[in-house]
């Protein structure tokens, strides 16, 4: 695991966390880009060539309950700082220790500006180490590193301590998301090694990931349950899970107007944490004027 890897212009590299506290209460997400996929200033400029992904860079966090938080402060390349083993995106920092993924985040929320400033680590365990290619030419590229790991989070601001699974995972990409896809589902089921992965692309193909993975660290792969719909969002993205019973949504984290992020029960006693994306959405020109608001750029 390193963050060190070439990012070739237009394209993208991120590292994802997401976690959800022992008692239901907190979620935490925190995603890490060079080349920030859903960023209106990297789309405009990808328009008219492939621009350098290392001037379009934000560290995303996110706080779910009591104590809800936003930020996602774009930065250019001046702001980035990039080693094996350390990433540094502005104030924020991820570091890799043996196996532990360190966070240290300093940011400004949005719309609203107040200080969100914290740590947490992810303790992995076992790696999984294949990566999947996710389109038929080869340009987009997911590893999930660490499906059911263990993550200890304290924040000064807001106050707040909690320990939870976490979920851990890398993207990476020679070409924007959406002129290779046009939707996907994504879920994890909580402190499980079961990952569902689907995938329509551009040309109308799709694929379908089903994946179980162990404490070996082995991805195997396994039969899904049904596709099952969701309650749309308030923007009318749909919203999908695979789920072997009666799924319902438990909170919905995230409502934006090409995508949801939604923690699910699913039926049969287990939950799961789900995200769903509409890309010809966000390709509509409206949607990216809208972003500006929440994403903020720093040259």
């Amino acid at each position: 695991m390193r963050f060190d890897q070439a990012v070739a212009p237009g394209g993208y590299k991120w590292w994802y966390v997401d976690a959800l506290s022992d008692d239901g209460e907190h979620a935490l997400t925190l995603i890490a880009f060079i080349g920030s996929v859903f960023s209106p200033y990297y789309a405009w400029a990808n328009a008219r060539a492939p621009a350098p992904a290392e001037n379009y860079c934000a560290m995303n966090v996110a706080l779910y309950g009591r104590h809800k938080a936003w930020a996602m402060t774009e930065r250019g390349s001046r702001f980035l700082l990039r080693r094996k083993t350390v990433l540094r995106i502005g104030p924020s920092l991820l570091r890799w220790d043996n196996g532990v993924l360190h966070a240290e985040v300093d940011e400004v929320t949005a719309p609203i500006p107040a200080r969100l400033r914290g740590k947490f680590e992810v303790k992995t365990g076992v790696l999984q180490e294949k990566v999947f290619v996710l389109d038929a030419q080869g340009r987009h590229r997911w590893r999930p590193v660490a499906p059911a790991a263990r993550i200890e989070v304290a924040f000064e601001s807001p106050k707040l301590a909690w320990s939870g699974n976490a979920y851990f995972d890398t993207n990476e990409g020679d070409a924007p998301l959406e002129r290779d896809f046009s939707s996907w589902h994504w879920s994890r089921n909580v402190g499980r090694g079961e990952i569902f992965y689907d995938v329509v692309r551009q040309d109308g193909t799709a694929l379908g990931l089903a994946l179980n993975i162990g404490d070996d660290g082995l991805a195997r792969e396994v039969a899904p349950p049904p596709l099952r719909d969701l309650p749309r969002g308030f923007w009318g993205v749909k919203r999908s899970v695979r789920a072997a019973g009666e799924p319902k949504v438990i909170r919905t984290l995230e409502d934006a107007p090409f995508y949801l992020r939604s923690h699910v029960a699913l039926g049969d006693g287990r939950e799961a944490m789900c995200e769903s994306l509409d890309l010809t959405r966000f390709s509509r020109r409206i949607v990216k004027l809208m972003l500006p608001f929440r994403m903020p750029r720093v040259q």
